[in-house]
Formats: structure tokens, sequence, C-alpha cells
């Protein structure tokens, strides 16, 4: 079960970095490409190192790297980063699936 794989501190980190917008929305740009940190802060209305705080989260949170290129910093999604987080959210809907199932039979043997 991925959820007991995964440390707490590591279900912390990924609930953390998508518990923001901003964070959100990066990671939704860098999936589809790569952008330099300063282009992903033309996006936002917020200083260049606020942006590099909200990239900062979702590095520690496996969900985009981060590659020094030249002056650049180049962000892109972490596809695995990615999966465990799919993985991690799936095991928990099955989870609250079972537990509705489970209601659903004790309330029809009522």
């Amino acid at each position: 079960m991925v959820v007991d794989q995964l440390r707490e501190s590591e279900r912390d980190r990924l609930f953390q970095a998508f518990a923001d917008s901003t964070r959100r929305d990066i990671v939704r740009r860098v999936t589809v490409g790569e952008y330099t940190v300063s282009g992903l802060a033309a996006f936002y209305s917020m200083s260049f190192a606020a942006v590099q705080k909200h990239v900062a989260v979702l590095e520690r949170a496996s969900l985009v790297t981060k590659e020094k290129r030249g002056r650049e910093q180049v962000v892109r999604g972490n596809h695995e980063g990615l999966q465990e987080a799919r993985r991690l959210l799936d095991e928990y809907e099955k989870i609250w699936r079972q537990r509705a199932a489970r209601m659903a039979d004790i309330l029809a043997e009522g």
C-alpha cells in the first residue's frame, strides 16, 4: 500500500506542495514544458523570490526538478514524483470508497 510506503514527512511535503494554487499552477505548467524560474515568475503577480520559494517547496516534494543552465535555473516536472503522488491519491480514494461501501452496507442492513 503506497500510503504505508511513504513516510509521514513525505506525505506532508506532497500535501503541502499541492495546498497552494500557485504551486499547483506551476506543476501544471512544467508538466507540459520546461520553464526558467524567471519565465515562471512572469506568470504571477509576485516577486521572483516568492516564485523561487514555491519552486523550492515543489522540489522538496519531488514534484519538479531544477537544473542550473548558466545563470538560469530550469524547472521541469518530475514524472516519478508526480506518479508517486498519483498513486498516493489513488490509494486514499480506494480507502474512502471502501469506507463508503461499508457505510452503505450498514445502512442497507438497518
